[in-house]
């Protein structure tokens, strides 16, 4: 993908930055990891500190002091999963506030306007994701309201952002559907009609077995465009990504690495450990054989003590080491497909990661 703020290779795992920061590391760690794009969360940045403050700031790149890509979420999910008294109408989503309960209104047109004074290289629809499990009626009913919204949104910026050339800031619409796949391919083939610069497919790792979030990729997909980029939003563990990446997802986010990392769990190529048990004591060796120089300096046990002494430094180090196992496995991948071999790496990975 050739954005604003640079080229990006697919497939690719980017690093969660909610709050305008990916948690306890520096931008000059993310460079060191390879990170390419990273995220960051309109919600959030909305009520705290607010998006006319960043943008006088010259957008979250210059904020957050980030040079490259950055992707914005819509708001949508987290006014699903943090909101209180939600109501959900045809004009956007009123909701009170999770950090002090004032009344908001959140609209597809508020929520490009907020991702354009961000400044973001690509920019989410607003969308409604449904719970799971949910009603048919439920799903096709919100699936009609994220269609409509999506064509608000492209309203909004076709008059307030006209594009010249490759343009400042892509658009990515969601399909939705929930579990049914007549839905899903009604989602997608809406999308695809109103012509965004990327799609991605929403909904999934809401609770839903794994075997469902798999078939809602697969009743996603075959309907979005060859040459347009597939995100598959908020997902996953390195199995999962590599599995998506076999059904044709170039992106994925998840907070999931560095969240787990504050909690003492590391990857490795044997699957995740926690560090923080006691048969790493005396361990003499790195989190893995494949970690980066950066961590691979220390010890298995040094870091267990670090973590044992409440010692910022092991957040840091896991956090970075889980965001990097990611990255090299996305550009292994690359590498893979690259090479004609990517069943194979998926599976020899797979097999090891997993103990099968």
């Amino acid at each position: 993908m050739q954005l604003a703020h640079g080229a990006v290779e697919t497939p690719i795992f980017m690093p969660v930055g909610t709050q305008g920061s990916v948690k306890t590391l520096h931008p000059d760690e993310l460079d060191l990891l390879g990170a390419q794009i990273i995220l960051g969360n309109t919600y959030h940045l909305w009520l705290r500190p607010g998006h006319e403050l960043i943008r006088d700031f010259g957008g979250l790149h210059g904020f957050a002091s980030w040079d490259k890509p950055i992707l914005t979420d819509s708001g949508g999910f987290q006014v699903w999963s943090l909101a209180k008294l939600r109501k959900i109408t045809e004009q956007g989503v009123r909701f009170q506030n999770h950090l002090d309960g004032a009344k908001m209104l959140l609209t597809p047109e508020l929520s490009m306007e907020i991702q354009a004074g961000l400044g973001s290289d690509i920019a989410m629809l607003f969308d409604e994701c449904p719970p799971y499990p949910c009603e048919k009626r439920y799903a096709a009913e919100s699936l009609g309201l994220t269609t409509r919204w999506a064509r608000r949104c492209k309203d909004w910026v076709s008059e307030n952002q006209p594009r010249s050339g490759d343009g400042p800031q892509r658009h990515f619409g969601i399909v939705q559907g929930s579990i049914w796949a007549e839905l899903r391919e009604q989602s997608a083939r809406e999308l695809v009609e109103l012509d965004f610069d990327g799609y991605a497919i929403g909904g999934v790792s809401v609770g839903e077995p794994e075997e469902e979030m798999f078939r809602a990729i697969d009743h996603s997909v075959p309907f979005l465009p060859e040459d347009k980029p597939r995100y598959a939003m908020g997902l996953g563990t390195p199995p999962q990504i590599l599995e998506m990446i076999g059904r044709g997802v170039d992106m994925f986010d998840c907070v999931m690495p560095t969240r787990v990392a504050r909690h003492g769990q590391a990857f490795t190529l044997d699957g995740p450990i926690h560090i923080k048990n006691l048969e790493f004591e005396r361990d003499s060796g790195p989190l893995c054989e494949s970690a980066d120089p950066h961590v691979a300096r220390f010890s298995r046990a040094y870091i267990r003590h670090l973590f044992r002494a409440g010692e910022i430094l092991a957040l840091r180090l896991l956090s970075f080491h889980n965001l990097h196992f990611l990255l090299r496995l996305t550009a292994l991948a690359r590498e893979a497909i690259h090479d004609g071999n990517f069943l194979e790496f998926k599976e020899s990975f797979t097999r090891r990661y997993t103990k099968a």
